[in-house]
């Protein structure tokens, strides 16, 4: 009933793997990239296409062990299985398994076999099979029949008699004479119909009044802007020696204890610390030792807005790798918890891709061709004004961006881009940005389509496509969506987020990426590739929404908002999130 099991390494070697049937796809590599490199080992089961796979760690030796079936099969004794496994391969290569990349090759096939054998007689004995009399075809024989129809006699009789019906008296011709009450109408006298008016709205303006109000056709070099202080020079970012200009990022935290550094504390030396250390050095952790300290930790990451779900799995991920391993030295239990905890931070908050989008730009420029970003997210959480920031930091590299209105939908929206344009073109000599706008209730779709054509007929670098707020719940919204990123197959798809939510990170990223997923039409369908996370700066050391995003997606934060200017924009600093986590 299993199609393969492997015994490897955390390092993803194979020491001894033996194949029941051909297995497509490979998902002993799926696990290692989505699972094991990931630290997302709070579950030890997962699913790949059509195979389930399960696993088993061994802490004491750093071994794998994995058991591949068809998802469709209830495999009831897969844990034991692989329990069984581990046992009998640690007892026949106890020394070998110390360090098993000295060894040349692993010979248990036949151990395996005997006990894949032993385990599959005892799970069908375990098995209780229906009698002959609990089935349909029982029921069919004369002596079920009969069984069946006791059961009906016995159940009429033990029901109230139904008392009989009573009916009218008929009349001679043999029918019901019925009663009818008569209704009389009472006509109530109509009113005269009035005569149609014309409304008058309440202040009322006349169209000369309406052009002159109309800010939005009037030749914007007619009137001369101040836009400085929409720019904080003292906190632009750094140019390099190449002269390319890049935020700065987060500012790190003061550590004011380096409780989280192995080299911090100085060892003790001489006779009492190793007498002390023979005594506790040969502590080996268990569950019970780590439970009290788990429940504190995850309790102090929902605090810090991490989502419930996501703080579970990582105090799981955790628990796992430390039971069965030694307490060293004079480090407590606890110091391990959050060395643990600190470097499973870290793992998920560092990006696996790359986030340098200057580089790609660039690349895209050399071949001719306009480079193009979209801007998603739910309602007002900043899209269009991370949008303007982002353009101010593109414009500092002397690139020529347009801005894409596809926003049809929300009021006011192309008017807010038409005023960030302007404001950046008089921040910056010969900047330049231009506004491609269609209007409202356009397919936006279609506008951004036509954006990104007329950005490589006119020698665009960028077009930055803004689109409508929308909710992750809003199904005709997010089909606009997937069209929208379907069509137009954009070079990158940043979602906006706020850093002051929660657990509603977690629906929000989901949904979005199973929305791109489900109305895109394509077999290999477009998801997130970046986050912008905004209003950092209103959250003080509550930034567990950065890490629900990152663990949520696997795709990095390229930008953190900090303010209303176009120069409050940093990028992420892992350090400084991993300080204020575990802070």
């Amino acid at each position: 009933m299993i199609d393969l099991f492997t015994i490897l390494t955390k390092g993803g070697i194979v020491l001894w793997s033996k194949s029941f049937t051909k297995v497509s796809n490979n998902p002993i590599d799926s696990l290692i990239k989505d699972v094991l490199i990931n630290e997302r080992g709070d579950s030890n089961s997962y699913i790949k296409n059509e195979y389930e796979l399960k696993w088993k760690f061994s802490n004491e030796t750093n071994l794998i062990f994995v058991v591949v079936y068809q998802k469709i099969i209830q495999l009831t004794y897969a844990d034991e299985l692989l329990s069984a496994t581990q046992k009998a391969f640690m007892k026949k290569y106890p020394e070998e398994v110390q360090n098993p990349l000295d060894f040349d090759e692993f010979e248990f096939d036949d151990e395996f076999t005997n006990l894949l054998t032993k385990i599959e007689m005892k799970d069908n004995e375990n098995k209780v099979q229906r009698s002959f009399k609990d089935t349909e075809a029982y029921l069919s024989t004369r002596e079920g029949s009969q069984k069946k129809l006791s059961g009906k006699n016995d159940e009429s009789s033990s029901e109230e008699e139904m008392p009989s019906p009573t009916f009218a008296p008929r009349s001679p011709r043999g029918r019901k004479s019925p009663k009818f009450t008569k209704k009389t109408k009472t006509k109530t006298p109509k009113s005269p119909k009035s005569p149609k008016r014309i409304r008058k709205w309440e202040g009322q303006v006349t169209a000369e009044e309406a052009e002159a109000l109309d800010f939005s056709k009037k030749d914007e070099n007619e009137r001369s802007i101040s836009a400085e202080h929409l720019v904080d020079r003292e906190a632009m970012g750094q140019r390099n020696k190449d002269g390319v200009y890049d935020v700065d990022e987060m500012q790190e935290e003061s550590d004011e204890s380096d409780e989280f550094d192995e080299n911090s504390e100085k060892q003790p030396t001489g006779k009492v610390y190793n007498f002390f250390k023979s005594i506790t050095g040969q502590k080996v952790i268990t569950e019970e030792d780590l439970d009290p300290i788990l429940v504190s930790m995850k309790e102090h990451l929902i605090n810090k807005n991490v989502a419930a779900d996501i703080a579970a799995h990582l105090c799981n991920s955790v628990s796992k790798g430390l039971i069965g391993k030694k307490a060293g030295g004079w480090k407590g239990v606890s110091n391990l918890v959050k060395l643990e905890m600190e470097k499973a931070l870290k793992s998920i908050l560092t990006p696996r891709t790359s986030t340098d989008v200057l580089r790609d730009i660039f690349a895209a420029k050399k071949k001719g061709r306009p480079y193009s970003i979209v801007f998603v997210g739910v309602n007002g959480v900043g899209k269009s004004t991370n949008l303007s920031k982002v353009c101010f930091w593109l414009l500092q590299n002397k690139l020529r961006v347009l801005i894409a209105a596809c926003d049809t939908f929300r009021s006011g929206a192309v008017e807010q881009l038409r005023v960030h344009a302007r404001n950046l073109r008089a921040l910056e000599e010969n900047a330049e940005v231009d506004l491609f706008e269609r209007g409202y209730g356009k397919d936006s779709a279609a506008i951004a389509k036509d954006a990104i054509n007329y950005a490589a007929l006119n020698k665009y670098d960028v077009v930055l496509i803004d689109t409508a707020g929308r909710m992750q719940d809003n199904e005709p919204l997010m089909r606009a969506l997937a069209k929208l990123v379907t069509v137009n197959d954009p070079d990158k798809i940043i979602f906006v987020g706020e850093a002051l939510v929660g657990n509603e990170a977690v629906d929000q990223l989901t949904k979005f990426n199973q929305a791109l997923k489900d109305f895109s039409g394509r077999q290999n369908p477009r998801q997130i590739d970046g986050i912008i996370l905004t209003k950092f700066d209103t959250i003080d050391d509550k930034v567990g929404a950065a890490l629900s995003m990152t663990y949520i997606t696997g795709q990095p934060i390229l930008f953190v908002g900090t303010g209303q200017t176009y120069t409050d924009l940093r990028k992420m600093n892992v350090k400084s999130i991993v300080q204020s986590l575990l802070k």
